[in-house]
């Protein structure tokens, strides 16, 4: 049978190898170059071409997730109106592993008269276009994990982890936290968490499941089906919530040993665990799972009720 595993074993051998080194290279300028990224006025425009156009896409998208405004351009593109993206105050971040593109070469020129800081993570820091760069950090590598020394491998992971180191240096000068990240990311599981409160969830209105403590087990199990949420509510007259029943709560009463169809004060667990209108739903959804209770109800600041949340909804 083939060791296809010694072929993994090296690559990775590889990598750790270049990216050591490149650790120690990338010493002498790399607090200059975060100083510089972090003096941007306007913001950090990535451009690259081919292999390293895609990492630097990668470091662009990776910038602006964690609070640096950074976009790409394709360097190709660049010389035919992308570069109209540049403006004064902005720093262009050049991604190459040769170091002599040529439409980088080229750009350098309405760069300079835009008036726009050019930095480099190059392969190579002894060619022409490094020459012309305020600050270049230098992802050159002995070889690449390639067997043909052809691919760009390794030196596409030591400029990508280059921008990934970049990036945390970042946002750790600037005390980068998860609300700001969620902020970004209004569309992920962390957003929903950090962004959204109860009040953009519950259900509310005529859905609400509500009885008094004197509704019999008939009115009570009416009510729990009308909207079939798993629960109804128990309220006083002014809608202050004194208790909850939920659907294991009819099943366990039901049982022998049960308490049998009794009204709804009777069968209510009193003072449930309830969240406010505001509370954050990531906190919500501890609480449910911490109390293994999947729902719950949102009540104002006098204690009325103002909604009803499931683990569902939260989940959807």
């Amino acid at each position: 049978m083939t060791d296809h595993f010694s072929s993994a074993r090296d690559v990775f051998d590889r990598d750790r190898q270049a990216l050591a080194e490149t650790l120690e290279r990338i010493r002498p300028t790399f607090d200059r170059f975060v100083e510089a990224l972090l003096a941007v006025r306007g913001k950090v425009v990535l451009t690259g071409i081919g292999k390293s156009g895609i990492v630097a896409h990668k470091i662009a998208a990776t910038f602006a997730s964690t609070g640096t405004s950074a976009v790409y351009i394709s360097a190709a593109e660049a010389l035919h109106g992308d570069l109209g993206v540049v403006a004064p105050g902005d720093v262009v971040l050049m991604v190459s592993n040769s170091a002599e593109t040529v439409e980088m070469i080229k750009m350098l020129p309405s760069i300079k008269r835009i008036g726009a800081q050019v930095l480099g993570i190059f392969g190579k820091t002894n060619t022409r276009l490094a020459e012309r760069c305020d600050l270049v950090l230098d992802a050159s590598i002995e070889r690449e994990a390639c067997p043909l020394n052809l691919a760009p491998m390794t030196s596409a992971t030591v400029a990508q982890v280059i921008g990934d180191a970049l990036a945390v240096a970042m946002m750790n000068a600037r005390h980068f936290q998860p609300e700001q990240f969620a902020l970004f990311h209004p569309g992920g599981t962390l957003g929903r968490r950090l962004l959204l409160t109860a009040s953009d969830v519950m259900l509310t209105g005529e859905t609400l499941p509500m009885v008094g403590p004197e509704a019999s087990f008939e009115q009570l199990i009416a009510e729990m089906n009308r909207p079939n949420l798993g629960a109804v509510f128990v309220v006083d007259e002014v809608e202050k919530l004194l208790g909850i029943i939920t659907d294991g709560d009819i099943r366990r009463a039901m049982l022998p040993g049960g308490r049998g169809p009794a009204k709804a004060g009777v069968l209510m667990t009193a003072g449930p665990k309830t969240v406010r209108p505001d509370t954050a739903v990531g906190e919500i959804m501890d609480l449910m799972e911490r109390h293994k209770i999947y729902v719950v109800p949102v009540v104002d600041a006098e204690g009325r009720v103002a909604g009803i949340l499931r683990m569902h909804d939260l989940l959807s």
